[in-house]
């Protein structure tokens, strides 16, 4: 039950008892559900950054916005990882500073790129939808090569990420990874790819949860997981239509 997504891997189930009765066991409606609501308390902060960044607001306050949700949403994350029993809280905390993001992001690249954000999101949430459907038609199969191949792409993908974040304070920048020539929009477009495809094994971890009974608690976690793919696959559509739009 291996998956690319960090928060989503195969140790996530191991030493959690199963509870009894039925009505505390992870459901797969439970866990749409309560990902339905992550989406909902994303969306209402990232409406009110939007609106504020359009308003007219000083940008350095947007900045701060975004640090914020930066930087909290990778602390409530950590948490969550290591105290799933939380996620009841943490999650939803999560979604809300991550708003803060989504909505700086979304307002920046619309500001250059009229327009990108419905595209972005449209093409999102139709990635989403069409790979559930062809996970639930069998027409992908989450094999162990299959899982094994997604997760070393994505391993590679964060690591790239961590050494130009590094490289960043000394003034470097990696080749290819901002660049809007041929390579960098294959880049992007092969990152965008690897993040959909993480939302496959998701589809099958969250299965498997329900399958194995684990905690309910555990409905928490896995709509936290996936919201954390999720958003990653939104901001890397954003950033390949914006190569696509220098071009």
């Amino acid at each position: 039950m291996r998956t690319g997504n960090p928060t989503l891997n195969d140790n996530t189930f191991k030493r959690l008892a199963h509870v009894e009765p039925s009505s505390q066991v992870m459901t797969l409606q439970g866990t749409v559900n309560k990902s339905i609501l992550l989406l909902a308390l994303l969306l209402f902060p990232a409406c009110w950054v939007w609106n504020q960044f359009f308003a007219g607001v000083d940008p350095a306050r947007i900045q701060m916005l975004l640090l914020l949700g930066v930087i909290g949403g990778l602390i409530t994350a950590l948490i969550t990882v290591f105290k799933k029993q939380w996620a009841g809280i943490t999650a939803p905390v999560y979604a809300v500073l991550q708003g803060l993001v989504i909505g700086a992001l979304s307002a920046i690249f619309e500001s250059q790129f009229p327009g990108i954000v419905i595209q972005a999101a449209g093409l999102t949430f139709g990635v989403l939808f069409a790979l559930l459907a062809a996970y639930k038609s069998g027409l992908i199969r989450v094999t162990e090569n299959f899982r094994l191949g997604v997760v070393a792409a994505t391993g590679a993908i964060a690591l790239v990420y961590a050494a130009n974040f590094i490289l960043g304070f000394f003034g470097i920048s990696m080749p290819f990874i901002h660049d809007s020539g041929p390579v960098g929009i294959a880049v992007s477009a092969v990152i965008v790819i690897v993040a959909a495809l993480n939302l496959v094994l998701d589809f099958d971890f969250i299965e498997k949860g329900a399958e194995t009974q684990a905690p309910k608690y555990m409905e928490w976690y896995a709509a936290f997981g996936l919201m954390v793919t999720l958003i990653w696959l939104y901001i890397e559509m954003l950033r390949l239509l914006a190569k696509l739009r220098q071009r």
